[in-house]
This record gives structure tokens, C-alpha cells and sequence, in this order.
């Protein structure tokens, strides 16, 4: 291992797949993305087959459950169903510098020519800066002919702002290399780790690809997802700072930080 090199991409082996599509939920403003590709590895039983390792990753390590510790990491895994199969990027960390981002993009296209994936879906963060009792999803694609499937899915079709991040800028890249990718963002507060906001953009993935989970667990973590916002709001009234709410971006620059 040499981290001379930007990327340092780590494969077992290529799994043999059925129609794969590839679905990208890295960490981002309260982990919308993340928590809800882990639910997908862990409900489908996703079986981990490449790590990508980067010195542009953030100067840490994690610690294990048996007390060791680990390079900061992404990984891929596959998951198994009948209509198609998936392959799932999640991970520790997105790059810290903007350079990276466009080369792990560029990677990660690479591995899904590999594999012979067709459409790209990432799942991000759609930040409002208040709590809302509404789980809104909002969607962006790379052609036209995608987004009209929104509206059965109650996707809400963004025409105006920009995407920040991995979870934004790998369908962009995917673009460039003639792949189809769709970015669904469900709306959240930016506060806390937001369960609502993942189980939203998951049910509107699970839709298109028409794929059924137990969504028992995630519910539970809904549940305390919004017994946390409810403290919040709690102690921020007996303060007196009413509804907290961050400045809102102005319509000539929307940015959503994915």
C-alpha cells in the first residue's frame, strides 16, 4: 500500500451481477444518504467486495468494535434481488478537497463501466435549515426523460440551485461519460441525523426500483429522530428563540449540501 498515489482502490474480486445499478449515500448533512445505504447493506445482507483508500480522505482513523483501528475508508458492496442487482457505495468519509472529489467520482465510474452498470442513483441532503413536520423529496437527473418519472414517485422535480459534495458531483461526472444517473434528496433541517429524511428518499428509491424492505428498524430511528428535534425545539422555546432556523440562501444561489 502507497498513498503517493491519490486513490488506492482495494478489489476482491468482481461479483457476477444481473442488471446492476449502482447507489451512492455517502456521509453529508445529516447523514440522509448514508444512513439510508447502510439500511440497504444490512435489510439485503450486502456483501462488501472493494475498498478505496485516499491520503484526500480526513487525517483520522475509526475505531473498531474489538477495540482496533481503521483507515478512514469507502467501500462497495452488492446485494442480491429479483428484479436486479445492486452495488452500494458508502463510507467513513467524502474527500476534503474538491480535486479529490472529481477523481473518486471519476474511480468510482470506472469500477461501474467494470461492472457494466447503467444508471447511477446517489441519495443526499436537502437542507431547509428548519424542522419541518413534512418528509419532502426532491429529485435532479442527468436528462429529461428520467425526471419524468417523478411525479408517480412524489419526487419534486428541482430546476434551480446546485449540489454539493460526492453525492452531487458523481452524477455529474457520470454524465460526461454518457451514464444516466438520479439524485434524490430528501429535506431535512441540517441539525441533527435526520432517520425521517433517509427513510423518505428510500421509499422514493425502493420505488423506482421496484424493491421492497422491512422498514421496521429505520421506523424506530424515525421515532427518535423526532423525539430529538422535539427537545430541541423544547429548550429552544423555553430560551425563547422560538422556531430555530438558519439563513435562508437566497434564490440566486441554492445550495444543497449533499
Amino acid at each position: 500500500m502507497s498513498f503517493n498515489e491519490k486513490f488506492l482502490v482495494e478489489i476482491s474480486s468482481l461479483p457476477d451481477l444481473k442488471n446492476p445499478k449502482l447507489v451512492c449515500g455517502l456521509p453529508g448533512s445529516g447523514f440522509v444518504g448514508k444512513l439510508a445505504v447502510d439500511y440497504i447493506i444490512d435489510k439485503l445482507q450486502g456483501k462488501q467486495f472493494a475498498d478505496i483508500y485516499s491520503s484526500s480522505f480526513p487525517p483520522q482513523v475509526t475505531i473498531q468494535q474489538d477495540g482496533t483501528v481503521d483507515l478512514i475508508k469507502n467501500s462497495l458492496y452488492y446485494c442480491k434481488t429479483e428484479s436486479h442487482d445492486l452495488v452500494i457505495l458508502t463510507g467513513d468519509a467524502q474527500p476534503v478537497l474538491p480535486q479529490s472529489e472529481y477523481l473518486l467520482a471519476e474511480e468510482i465510474i470506472n469500477i461501474c463501466k467494470k461492472l457494466h452498470i447503467d444508471i447511477i442513483y446517489t441519495l443526499a441532503a436537502y437542507i431547509t435549515g428548519t424542522f419541518s413536520k413534512s418528509s419532502k423529496v426532491y429529485g435532479t437527473s442527468t436528462s429529461p426523460d428520467l425526471i419524468q418519472q417523478f411525479s408517480k414517485h412524489q419526487i419534486e422535480t428541482m430546476n434551480k440551485g446546485s449540489i454539493t459534495g460526492m453525492n452531487g458531483i458523481i452524477i455529474g461526472i457520470a454524465k460526461k461519460f454518457n451514464m444516466k444517473g438520479i439524485c434524490l434528496l430528501g429535506e431535512t433541517s441540517g441539525y441533527v441525523v435526520d432517520a425521517k429524511a433517509s427513510k423518505a428518499v428510500l421509499q422514493a428509491l425502493l420505488q423506482i426500483l421496484d424493491i421492497k424492505l422491512d422498514m421496521t428498524e429505520l421506523d424506530k430511528k424515525v421515532e427518535d429522530t423526532e423525539k430529538i428535534i422535539k427537545s430541541i425545539e423544547s429548550q429552544a422555546s423555553r430560551e425563547g428563540y422560538g422556531q430555530m432556523a438558519m439563513p435562508q440562501p437566497s434564490s440566486k444561489n441554492l445550495e444543497y449540501i449533499s
